[in-house]
């Protein structure tokens, strides 16, 4: 059936034959069979306005026919002029500055590529490694991976292979944080900065940490004059109740990632998000103090209109009410999983449902269940999770939520 074609996380050898889509509409993925799917986790969590938006199809259509890409290397368009503009308004105080880039993955890499040669411009080469977090996920290319955990994560097998960073627990309690004080205490000289997603680990397990703690964390980093990197991919765009997840711990990042629902899911686009003392460090008499990073589609036009309209959407639609009705019925609904047999953990934070089971449970083979359902979740490590777009009906989030609910208590083992 796929001759060609090398699917991502997929053992080729034994997966079964992935479902042939035809086409998209709302909240619904519609299978080449006819048969329909609600959609809970919005594409990897990037189609927050459902699929098909006829704002943003309108605003890609207009802007294909005027000028479907070109360079920015001593190039610019007005698409991504505003887009950067309006990114600036909306993000925490002091994100002055925006580098487009391809993808989530490759806005990771800026930022840290940016961490290194700041410090490198000021005088500190050996500032030279990150603290990151057990549960922590970044995305998938080299730089990404190394601030990712390097045990349970999907990179497990690239461990010895990726450069070393200091991995530890995100601190929850006094001890904790005191630990971690000392760290950056000891290893100041030679660590450019701490990179964490705010409130939600979400490929680790989508683990939830309080805005209390993440508001300490960067307290503490800012403390010993290192570098605060949010990862705001996942967590962007109101998916946790907020535009963004720092605005909820009041806190302002040095560098911020931006990704997935940026362009409402309709196309590829990252973006990472820079204070003007990072920028200000790069300025110089010197061509190679330039910040020495250029992907070919950056500031992609097409790309930059799709989250231009996205963030139309987001002002003239009641996208965080939606979230918060979400939260509510998810958290109402998902209860009844709780107690049942396997089920550790029931938890939801904005659009984010989770029922976490017992390690033990394979829940991969869960996912064609949820197909029977009519309903499209993809369960990973220990986890059946909804991330469903904002525009979903409240009966669309009842069937999935109905359906978790029954797969729980009628699927797993005894």
């Amino acid at each position: 059936m796929l001759p060609n074609l090398w699917l991502p996380y997929t053992q080729m050898k034994t997966a079964p034959a992935p479902l042939k889509v035809a086409r998209t509409a709302g909240s619904r993925i519609i299978l080449e069979d006819g048969r329909e799917l609600i959609d809970g986790i919005s594409s990897w969590w990037s189609a927050c306005h459902g699929y098909n938006h006829p704002h943003i199809v309108g605003s890609v259509e207009k802007q294909l026919k005027i000028m479907p890409h070109v360079m920015m290397a001593g190039l610019v368009h007005e698409q991504a002029i505003t887009l950067a503009t309006r990114l600036t308004k909306i993000a925490p105080a002091g994100l002055s500055k925006v580098f487009f880039s391809d993808s989530g993955s490759v806005s990771v890499e800026v930022a840290l590529k940016m961490a290194l040669q700041y410090w490198r411009l000021r005088g500190k080469p050996n500032k030279d490694r990150f603290v990151c977090f057990h549960n922590g996920y970044h995305g998938d290319t080299l730089g990404a991976m190394s601030v990712s955990d390097p045990d349970y994560s999907l990179h497990k097998a690239f461990k010895n292979s990726v450069i070393k960073q200091y991995v530890i627990d995100i601190p929850s309690e006094e001890y904790a944080f005191a630990e971690f004080d000392s760290l950056l205490a000891a290893m100041h000289g030679n660590i450019a900065g701490v990179i964490i997603e705010p409130l939600v680990q979400g490929a680790g397990g989508m683990k939830f940490h309080s805005a209390d703690i993440l508001a300490e964390i960067h307290r503490i980093t800012k403390k010993h004059g290192l570098l605060f990197i949010a990862d705001e991919i996942a967590t962007g765009f109101g998916r946790t109740g907020n535009m963004f997840a720092c605005n909820e711990a009041g806190i302002s990042p040095d560098i911020m990632c931006l990704g997935k629902a940026l362009t409402g899911g309709t196309m590829t686009l990252g973006a990472t998000l820079a204070a003007e003392e990072i920028f200000s460090a790069f300025l110089s008499d010197n061509p190679d103090d330039a910040f020495m990073h250029g992907p070919t589609f950056m500031g992609n036009p097409l790309a930059c209109a799709a989250a231009n309209a996205s963030l139309d959407l987001f002002e003239r639609e009641p996208r965080a009410k939606q979230v918060e009705a979400i939260e509510a019925q998810m958290t109402r609904e998902l209860e009844i999983c709780r107690g049942m047999p396997h089920v550790v953990d029931v938890r939801a934070k904005g659009a984010i449902g989770v029922v976490q089971l017992e390690p033990s449970i394979d829940v991969r083979v869960l996912r064609p269940k949820f197909v029977e359902c009519g309903v499209w979740l993809r369960p990973f490590g220990d986890i059946i999770y909804i991330m469903p777009p904002f525009i979903i009906s409240e009966a669309e989030l009842t069937q999935l939520t109905q359906s978790v609910a029954y797969i729980v208590k009628n699927a797993l083992p005894a």
